[in-house]
């Protein structure tokens, strides 16, 4: 199935342009001129967006950070931001890269494909190594040196969430919907004393901090 593109910009004729292009790349793209059209538009299960920062009714990096609360596919930024501030900022908010406007659509082409294909290895890969850890996705078991670390359902669900988005912050709210689902009762608070817990098991086979908090933001995972 070809993959498919969600482009959020207010400017129509930006929106018309990328969609022209990647169809012509043989992509499946959808258009939204604003944030209420864009909600409708995640119906269709983007496999990436592209996201402009700079709406008037909506800022995009608060927009952005709902979306993290509900998918997890790449989120490439629009923007004529270009400071350090800016781009930490809107990594941050649960982008995951800057495409800086006026932009050449090969260069955008380029940089949608990286990010495609590092989701795809990502999705289908069913063993990883990380630092001194070997994590077998297939059957759910994590190994330091050739000896298996134990871990619960949720303990693993939660490893590897984070380590097939190295690097990605991820916010409890988010976390606990994603492992515990949207409907569950409860609070995220319990998040929090299972990461412990995997911390702690951790750390009784190896001296690296693999989850790292993110203050005030939530928690990544380090290879």
């Amino acid at each position: 199935m070809a993959p498919k593109i969600l482009v959020i910009d207010d400017e129509e004729s930006i929106c018309n342009l990328v969609r022209m292009h990647f169809q012509t790349e043989g992509y499946l793209v959808y258009t939204a001129l604003d944030t209420e059209e864009a909600v409708q538009a995640l119906s269709h299960d983007p496999n990436l967006i592209l996201l402009d920062i700079n709406m008037p009714e909506a800022d995009g990096l608060e927009f952005c950070r709902r979306l993290r609360n509900h998918i997890d596919c790449p989120i490439l930024f629009l923007t004529s931001r270009v400071t350090e501030q800016d781009k930490i900022t809107g990594l941050q908010a649960g982008g995951d890269d800057y495409i800086t406007k006026p932009f050449s659509l090969a260069e955008l082409t380029a940089r949608v494909e990286a990010h495609l294909r590092r989701e795809g290895r990502a999705r289908h890969k069913s063993m990883k190594m990380s630092g001194e850890l070997f994590i077998d996705y297939a059957g759910r078991c994590v190994y330091c040196k050739d000896k298996a670390v134990p871990f619960s359902k949720k303990e693993f669900d939660i490893i590897e969430l984070l380590s097939l988005h190295a690097g990605q912050v991820f916010d409890r709210e988010r976390i606990y919907e994603r492992i515990w689902g949207y409907d569950a009762e409860g609070s995220s608070d319990i998040l929090k004393e299972h990461i412990r817990r995997i911390r702690t098991k951790l750390a009784q086979v190896t001296s690296r901090e693999y989850i790292e908090t993110v203050w005030g933001c939530g928690y990544k995972w380090v290879n």
